[in-house]
C-alpha cells in the first residue's frame, strides 16, 4: 500500500495500466469514428452504393470515447483508492482452558506417556475459539504456554513434552493447579476449564485445596487418568480413586486417556460468552475500487447502443 494526497492505494501495482490504457486510447480513438475504419478499406464506389441500398449507416464521425473510459476507471478501481475509516477493537475470549500434564517420572515411564500426549492433544482441538494455556510440573510446576488461540501450535508443543520436560523429580499436583488457578485469575478468565492430565501420583490435601478454590471462583476441574502397563521401580501405582475424588471435588468429570471422548467434549462447552477488549487494533478501511467498477458500468452500456 501506499498513501497519495491522503488517499491510500490498496493495489499500486495497477498503477501500471494506466499509461497501458492511455496509449492504447491514444491509437485506438481514431479507429472507433464513423465506420471504425471500413471507410478506408472498403472501394468508394462499392460504399456509397452501399449507402444508397441502406445496408450500411454511416456514423457520426465523433470519436467513440466509451471503451477508454471503461477501461480508465477499471484501472482506477483495481487501484483500489480507499480511506481509513476507523480503528476496530479486538477482543478475547474470557472463557478459557488450562491443561496441567503430570510429566513425572511414573507418568514418563508408565507406558501410557504417548497416549497421554494424544488425548491431550484432542483436548485443545476440540477446544475451539477458547484460549488454551499450558502448565507441566513434577517436582514443580511451571507455565509452558500462556494462554493463547493458536491451538496448533500448543498441539505441536504438546507433542515433544517427555519426561525430561520438567527437571524437578516428584510428583506435586497441588502445584499444578496453584499455577493454574493463578492463571486463571491473572489473565481474567471469568469462568474456564482445567484439565488434569495425572495417574493421580502425589494427591495431597493441598491438592484438594487447589480444586476446590479453582470450582469456588466459577471454574472447574476434570480430569485424564493415566494408567500404567508397565511397573516402574520404587514409585507407586496409579491412584485412580484418589484421583476422581480430587476431580469430583473440582466439579468436573473424569475419563482415561486410552477414551478421552467425553472430558475433550467437555473441553468444546463454552460456560462464558464475556468478551474483553483485546491488545491488538485493527485498521478498518473503506475500498471505493467497488463503486468505480459500478460507475465503468456506465460507459460500458454505452457501446451497446444502437445507431451510429
Amino acid at each position: 500500500m501506499i498513501e497519495v494526497l491522503d488517499v491510500m492505494l490498496l493495489r499500486p501495482q495497477w498503477l501500471l495500466a494506466l499509461p497501458l490504457v492511455a496509449a492504447l486510447g491514444f491509437f485506438l480513438m481514431p479507429r472507433m469514428t464513423a465506420l471504425a475504419g471500413w471507410e478506408r478499406a472498403v472501394d468508394p464506389a462499392l460504399m456509397q452504393a452501399l449507402e444508397r441500398l441502406g445496408r450500411v449507416v454511416p456514423g457520426s464521425g465523433r470519436r467513440n470515447w466509451f471503451p477508454a473510459a471503461t477501461a480508465l476507471l477499471i484501472a482506477i478501481a483495481l487501484i483500489g483508492p480507499a480511506k481509513q475509516v476507523s480503528e476496530s477493537g479486538s477482543f478475547r475470549n474470557l472463557d478459557g482452558v488450562i491443561l496441567v500434564m503430570d510429566l513425572s517420572r511414573s507418568v514418563a515411564e508408565g507406558g501410557h506417556l504417548e497416549t497421554s500426549l494424544t488425548a491431550a492433544r484432542l483436548a485443545v482441538e476440540q477446544a475451539g475459539t477458547r484460549p488454551v494455556a499450558l502448565i507441566v510440573y513434577g517436582g514443580d510446576a511451571y507455565l509452558a504456554s500462556a494462554f493463547t488461540s493458536d491451538h496448533r501450535a500448543l498441539g505441536t508443543t504438546i507433542a515433544v513434552l517427555d519426561g525430561a520436560t520438567v527437571p524437578d523429580i516428584g510428583s506435586r499436583p497441588a502445584r499444578g493447579l496453584e499455577a493454574a488457578r493463578r492463571s486463571l485469575s491473572d489473565a481474567d478468565i471469568v469462568v474456564g476449564d482445567v484439565l488434569l492430565v495425572s495417574d493421580g501420583g502425589g494427591i495431597d490435601d493441598a491438592a484438594f485445596r487447589e480444586a476446590a478454590a479453582i470450582a469456588a471462583r466459577g471454574s472447574r476441574l476434570s480430569g485424564l487418568f493415566v494408567p500404567a502397563s508397565a511397573e516402574v521401580a520404587q514409585m507407586p501405582p496409579p491412584d485412580r480413586a484418589k484421583f476422581e475424588d480430587l476431580v469430583r471435588s473440582g466439579g468436573g468429570l473424569v475419563a482415561d486417556v486410552r477414551d478421552p471422548l467425553a472430558v475433550s467434549e467437555v473441553m468444546a462447552q463454552s460456560t462464558s460468552t464475556q468478551l474483553a477488549a483485546g491488545d491488538l487494533v485493527t485498521l478498518v478501511w473503506q475500498d471505493y475500487g467497488r463503486f468505480l467498477l459500478l460507475l465503468a458500468l456506465l460507459p460500458a452500456l454505452a457501446l451497446f447502443r444502437k445507431g451510429g
